[in-house]
């Protein structure tokens, strides 16, 4: 199984592309892990509703039929860490082709991406720009491997 992580542009703030990037070195040590980051659409649209459909039908056009898609939504399932790895070891062991976690720009999902989704994952009740979810998203799925891996990352 692969893991991705998609994000619709470029990660503006050089610390949190350091942050991500460190992250993502890690992870890669436990399994297939690849960062994507997608082109961005806002420059030609300006209007919400219009650009989230963007996004969508782009997004919808990258995944393939058997990916099992998570998008990093503030209405998903919220996890402690250990329950989040425990959630990651089931997923893991069921194999699907491709997990792909999708964290959107910053006006959200099209109603077509909520609906090719199998689940959402909601990293807090708090609100975070879209750039800092990056950098939270693969701590947390670095935190999740190593709680897997009994190792001392993580001191729950």
């Amino acid at each position: 199984m692969t893991i991705e992580c998609w994000c619709i542009g470029k990660t503006a703030e050089p610390y949190l592309q350091e942050g991500t990037q460190l992250y993502v070195k890690r992870l890669r040590r436990y399994m297939p892990f690849q960062w994507v980051e997608h082109p961005d659409v806002r420059p030609h649209i300006s209007d919400p509703v219009a650009l989230k459909r963007a996004e969508g039908l782009y997004m919808l056009d990258k995944l393939k039929p058997d990916d099992y898609l998570v998008l990093l939504d503030e209405n998903g399932r919220e996890y402690t860490s250990a329950e989040l790895a425990s959630w990651l070891q089931k997923k893991m062991n069921a194999s699907p082709r491709r997990l792909v976690f999708l964290i959107g720009g910053a006006f959200g999902f099209s109603p077509d991406l909520y609906a090719r989704a199998q689940e959402q994952w909601s990293l807090s009740k708090l609100t975070f720009s879209h750039q800092m979810i990056r950098l939270f998203a693969v701590e947390q799925l670095y935190r999740a491997m190593t709680i897997l891996n009994n190792e001392p990352y993580h001191n729950g």
